[in-house]
């Protein structure tokens, strides 16, 4: 959450507009890598849909909720810089408890699987 305050803005004719070409520009970039299958070389077709999703993104950050977007996404930068990351050597230790957690806890339930196994047997007189 941001200490900023959230107004809601309504959204106006021009942003539904350009939401509806985003979306446009994205679904060309999809139909024109279909529809050239075997006329353009695959590397070309790819490039088709990027530039397709490219150009749907540019044109929906010039709307409300882009600018909201690129807002979030420049306090969540901030805020990763604030975090203070483990070093190799606590992410090693830490993956190393991890895997012997996991091995004792399916031995654990290899166990258990094994009694209710045997208990059902003698319980049905198959044991």
């Amino acid at each position: 959450m941001t200490s900023k305050t959230l107004h809601n803005q309504s959204t106006s004719g021009g942003d539904i507009v350009k939401y509806a070409l985003a979306l446009l520009l994205a679904a060309a970039g999809l139909f024109a890598f279909y529809w050239f299958d075997g006329q353009w070389p695959g590397g070309v077709r790819v490039l088709a849909v990027v530039a397709g999703l490219v150009a749907g993104a540019l044109v929906f950050m010039t709307t409300v909720k882009g600018a909201e977007t690129r807002e979030f996404l420049s306090e969540s930068r901030f805020e990763l810089r604030k975090v203070v990351w483990p070093t190799r050597q606590e992410t090693t230790r830490t993956m190393w408890v991890v895997i012997a957690v996991v091995i004792l806890m399916s031995l654990l339930l290899a166990g258990m699987d094994l009694v209710i196994q045997a208990v059902v047997k003698w319980l049905l007189g198959n044991g």
